[in-house]
């Protein structure tokens, strides 16, 4: 394809779909969880981290700064109406703590959603302020799983069904079919 055949689009992030999250705090003793789709793998190493971009007017970011750590969960598709809920309204004027079952891990301060197949317990281990958004970087303690996501003892994909958001669309959606093994099917590739 030619690159002057291609639309202009300006500064347009063009890295959507995102999976969706819950990310949670305890704030004034509750839990509170706001769904965010800005979340970024900072390496493969040990530790591991993780970056979640929230902007400065969450209710959930007190929680984070205050106890120094938070949790990131899930949603399976099916849990489309809990999760868009949650984002159109304020922790700070609704007790978000009843939508989902809670429970704790190792962190005391990182409510972890039931209802969710996956969540990773964090530890704040740094802060950036980038414009009007916090991005809190943690390193990932602990990660739970049900056994109803898992094949061969990894995380699978298409039994998570994971809830995808799109800017683009402004909607959500799942996974499609898988195309090839990573780090394998491009050894068939040939000019």
């Amino acid at each position: 394809m030619d690159l002057l055949m291609k639309q202009e689009m300006g500064p347009l992030l063009a890295l959507y779909p995102m999976p969706v999250t819950l990310v949670g705090s305890m704030v004034s003793g509750k839990p509170n969880y706001c769904p965010i789709a800005h979340v970024g793998i900072l390496n493969f190493g040990k530790p591991q981290y993780i970056s979640v971009g929230l902007h400065r007017s969450h209710h959930t970011n007190l929680g984070i700064r205050e106890n120094k750590e938070f949790s990131v969960n899930l949603p399976s598709s099916d849990l489309v109406v809990a999760t868009d809920h949650l984002g159109l309204v304020s922790g700070g004027k609704e007790d978000k703590s009843a939508v989902f079952r809670t429970h704790f891990g190792t962190l005391k301060n990182a409510p972890l959603i039931e209802e969710c197949p996956v969540n990773m317990e964090c530890r704040l281990h740094q802060t950036l302020e980038i414009g009007s958004h916090e991005i809190f970087v943690g390193e990932v303690v602990q990660t739970h799983a049900d056994p109803s996501v898992l094949s061969d003892g990894a995380i699978d994909i298409k039994r998570l069904d994971p809830l995808l958001f799109d800017m683009g669309s402004k909607g959500y959606w799942t996974v499609g079919d898988n195309v090839g093994r990573a780090w394998n099917i491009g050894k068939g590739f040939r000019r």
